[in-house]
């Protein structure tokens, strides 16, 4: 049974979320705070993780970076925060997605359906394939129906890490770290230039864009084709 840690301090959602999960199957570990969340996780570790950020104790982001410290499970935050830079942080530290309060449990459901998903092993797939264009990521080679497509090497590079992590949202500051290096983390223009060039040469339609998606000053994601 797959095993959900809930962490919130409100315990009116808590107890809801720990009755809708528990109704669909899951086994649930319900926190009210960091302290409870991380010696629950030590006893029995999670395959997924849904985690406030206002905690009593300590800020949710430090049990984010503690179970990321040993564990690969997708962490969803729960966050009253509308900043950008908490949302930022969050995912900085390890968080696969982020859900805003006040939030539908339709939605959270299949953010952690898809999560659960993504997380599941599988055989290594080095071609991706949209109705739009193919990627091989062992030839380093992107196809479309007018055939091959040229990237430059750091069109490549941006373009593998997002279409490794199907679904999951990258954050600027990861993008700039891994493709330009540690001294680049605020050079975001250089994401809007390259992304439009992406857009331009894989996207039918550049400027609605299906596949490589932008968060709005957070970062980017690869939304891949949903099965029929």
């Amino acid at each position: 049974m797959t095993r959900l840690l809930i962490v919130d301090d409100d315990p009116h959602l808590l107890r809801a979320l720990t009755i809708a999960l528990t109704a669909r199957g899951y086994q649930t570990s319900p926190a009210p705070d960091a302290t409870t969340a991380l010696q629950a996780a030590a006893t029995a570790a999670p395959d997924l993780a849904v985690i406030d950020l206002g905690l009593p104790d300590l800020d949710g982001i430090s049990i984010v970076e503690s179970l990321r410290g040993w564990s690969t499970a997708p962490i969803i935050v729960l966050s009253a925060r509308h900043d950008e830079t908490a949302k930022i942080n969050a995912l900085d530290a390890g968080a696969d997605d982020y859900v805003t309060k006040p939030f539908g449990m339709g939605e959270l459901l299949a953010r952690i359906r898809a999560a659960l998903r993504r997380a599941t092993p599988a055989d290594e797939q080095p071609v991706i394939t949209t109705a739009a264009f193919t990627v091989d990521l062992a030839a380093k080679r992107v196809t479309t129906p007018a055939g091959e497509t040229r990237l430059t090497p750091t069109e490549w590079h941006l373009l593998e890490i997002l279409v490794r992590h199907p679904g999951r949202l990258i954050t600027q500051r990861q993008l700039l770290h891994e493709v330009w290096g540690p001294r680049y983390e605020k050079e975001t223009n250089y994401l809007r230039v390259h992304l439009a060039n992406l857009r331009r040469k894989l996207e039918p339609e550049p400027s609605q864009p299906r596949y490589l998606i932008t968060e709005p000053g957070i970062g980017y994601r690869f939304t891949p084709d949903t099965p029929a």
